[in-house]
């Protein structure tokens, strides 16, 4: 029996609703892009327990025999990275941006799919945000949509790469929190992450939209770990 509440009869089954007209071939590519999707989810399921047991006082040994590898193959794999404080609605848009990136045939993570990521996640204080300042999640969605690069032939597969303005985003994020005293990494700091980065595609679309540094600031300020 499954451990997960979910089974290949359902995935299958939903993927065929959302893709109707599509020919197997289509579907097959869909399918590898979902399948991407479980294991980054996957890996940050396993990342999140690890740190956990880590707070408790468990060795790298202790958890590589937990997880079936070597001590080495463990700490090299899960030692705290880039988004170690990074809440999960947070982490899941990382996995969002990154499966945009490969939906549209790109081969690198831009900071316009950040922003799609923080939009395909409506339980983050980001969206909220986002929404309330354009009043519709069609407006934003369409300004992030004429921002992005043409497509290539292929949609890339594996580990797909941060732009150097993606990294300074998420590097500008966690400095955001740090400088608001909060001990958590969420949505709304990606945000103001994004719109750091001045010259980026996101922030341009930012202010398309009518964001300021300061006012988004002052928006962030008041929110919480989402």
């Amino acid at each position: 029996m499954s451990p997960l509440d979910i089974s290949l009869a359902d995935l299958i089954s939903r993927l065929d609703e959302e893709l109707p007209e599509a020919d197997e071939l289509a579907r097959i590519s869909e399918a590898r892009l979902r399948a991407q999707t479980l294991s980054d989810l996957g890996d940050q399921l396993i990342d999140h327990y690890v740190s956990k047991a880590k707070q408790t006082g468990a060795s790298w040994t202790e958890i590589g025999d937990a997880i079936g590898v070597s001590k080495q193959a463990a700490q090299q794999r899960h030692a705290p990275g880039p988004f170690e404080r990074y809440t999960n609605l947070n982490r899941h848009s990382i996995v969002l941006a990154q499966e945009a990136a490969r939906t549209h045939k790109h081969d690198s993570i831009g900071t316009e799919h950040l922003l799609l990521g923080l939009l395909g996640e409506p339980q983050g204080l980001a969206y909220e945000v986002l929404v309330a300042k354009a009043e519709s999640e069609r407006r934003v969605r369409d300004a992030i949509e004429e921002a992005l690069p043409p497509g290539g032939k292929k949609a890339p597969r594996g580990h797909i790469a941060f732009r150097p303005e993606s990294k300074e985003a998420i590097e500008q994020a966690r400095r955001a929190a740090a400088d608001l005293g909060h001990d958590w990494v969420g949505t709304e700091h990606t945000l103001l992450g994004l719109i750091r980065v001045e010259e980026s595609p996101a922030a341009r679309i930012l202010r398309q939209l009518g964001f300021t540094p300061d006012e988004l600031r002052e928006t962030v300020r008041a929110g919480s770990g989402r």
